[in-house]
């Protein structure tokens, strides 16, 4: 398995799942647009809304993963990255991940309460393919 093979396949996917826990223990998985910046296969960002429900469970348990795959006419590949997610609403955050048209979704811009970034920083990963999988550490 090629960990670079892995950061290609990921950076040509467009929606991400992402699994958070919810109060009663149990995985919730949400489908998320491709992340908006990555850092290799350690850090992953997203922009989300601060009064959604992953927020809430994020902030009771940290522990994330995320999954990206694609599913051809034969050929079903899959990732899975395991780590712990962090909220960050501090203004230069904001300002690096904002892009034109967000205030669609957030009226009064970057500096918008319901604004806020989730960073996920992996430790380790799945990969599947061909009938095969295996897993990796992340450094």
């Amino acid at each position: 398995m090629n960990l670079k093979r892995i950061e290609k396949f990921i950076a040509k996917q467009n929606v991400t799942l992402l699994g958070s826990i919810d109060s009663t223990g149990f995985p919730n998985i949400k489908a998320m647009l491709k992340p908006r910046k990555r850092n290799g296969l350690k850090e992953f960002y997203f922009s989300t809304n601060t009064s959604s429900l992953r927020i809430s469970q994020f902030k009771n348990n940290d522990k994330s993963c995320i999954y990206f795959y694609h599913k051809g006419l034969i050929k079903y590949v899959g990732v899975m990255l395991i780590g712990k997610m962090e909220i960050l609403q501090d203004e230069e955050t904001k300002k690096m991940m904002w892009q034109k048209g967000d205030t669609m979704f957030y009226k009064k811009g970057v500096t918008d309460p319901d604004y806020c970034v989730l960073k996920f920083t992996a430790t380790c990963g799945r990969y599947y393919c061909d009938l095969k999988t295996e897993s990796f550490d992340i450094e």
